[in-house]
């Protein structure tokens, strides 16, 4: 997220400045891949919908079923693919795996593209 600071010395253009001074302005090819990657996996609808699950609690694949009215077959895909990501961990309880977000940045990343989004509708 950038802030605009001022009007840039030309019209119609303004000078943008980050708001987070620890993000490098330049940051590296592999950085830039890898960040290209996780946005990829975030990339499906039912992804963002199982983040956004996550975000609320800890759900084994069941409770995801039943929450998205998705097959569970579908279910596991996707978890595949955000475990894959490094999105979601997952940790057996007995007879099933329990899965929750590895981190709080994933789900602002979802919770704030959703946001977008329906401000502009």
């Amino acid at each position: 997220m950038a802030t605009v600071t001022g009007s840039g010395g030309r019209p119609g253009l303004a000078e943008c400045t980050p708001e987070s001074p620890e993000a490098p302005a330049h940051p590296a090819p592999s950085v830039l891949s890898d960040a290209g990657d996780l946005l990829r996996a975030l990339a499906a609808p039912v992804r963002i919908a199982i983040v956004l699950q996550l975000r609320a609690a800890d759900r084994c694949v069941h409770e995801l079923v039943d929450a998205l009215d998705v097959a569970q077959p579908l279910i596991s895909q996707h978890l595949r693919v955000l475990k894959t990501a490094g999105v979601v961990q997952g940790e057996r309880r007995g007879r099933e795996v329990v899965y929750r977000l590895a981190d709080d940045h994933l789900a602002h990343i979802v919770v704030d593209a959703v946001a977008h989004v329906q401000e502009g509708k």
